[in-house]
């Protein structure tokens, strides 16, 4: 499959999102190739969402996301987990997706050999920290340039087509923000983080 070139990302950061479904995340390790299917995603967009990291503005942890669209924004939550986030539309907007969960397709002995505490195989990268646990992606990827193909990067994949969208995870402190349908995921997938119920979720 052919890399997601850096117009996929110079796009609306929603429909980013929910095309990022059904792509293959790739990561480059010493021991071999490891690629996920990305079946969940969310969107954080510029300062006026509270949600998002750039909401207080551009700060040295952030900066990446005020850049070029295609780089990757790795950041720290909790002082251990990786968070894995691509760059979304114009240079000079912060924007940005958040990779959340993925399904594995290549190299499933490496990242379960990263991720001894997962008992299944649908748990090893089912949450945005798992996912960076199971491919060894830390802040020195902080951003990379997922539209080439180095250690990093993003190839097509076909479209999903049953799509959950749902207000995001762990930003209750956003206020309304927080009530935005900006996460999607693979609505047939057993790898999801976290399902929505009942009226916070909707099919599209």
């Amino acid at each position: 499959m052919s890399v997601l070139p850096r117009d996929f990302y110079d796009r609306p950061t929603l429909e980013v999102a929910r095309d990022l479904l059904g792509k293959t995340l790739v990561r480059e390790l010493p021991a071999g190739r490891v690629a996920l299917r990305i079946v969940e995603t969310e969107a954080y967009i510029g300062e006026n969402d509270q949600a998002c990291h750039a909401s207080k503005g551009m700060t040295a942890r952030n900066h990446v996301m005020f850049g070029e669209p295609g780089h990757a924004y790795v950041y720290l939550i909790y002082g251990m987990y990786n968070c894995l986030n691509l760059v979304t539309e114009r240079d000079g907007y912060p924007a940005a997706v958040l990779i959340r969960a993925g399904e594995p397709i290549d190299g499933e002995e490496i990242m379960a050999s990263l991720r001894p505490k997962a008992k299944k195989p649908h748990e090893i990268a089912s949450g945005p920290g798992k996912l960076c646990g199971a491919t060894n992606i830390t802040k020195a990827l902080n951003g990379a340039d997922v539209c080439a193909s180095g250690e990093l990067y993003v190839e097509d994949g076909p479209a999903v087509k049953k799509i959950v969208a749902c207000p995001r995870i762990g930003v209750d402190y956003a206020g309304e923000d927080a009530l935005r349908p900006w996460r999607f995921y693979d609505k047939r997938s057993p790898c999801v983080s976290k399902r929505a119920i009942g009226d916070y979720a909707n099919d599209i």
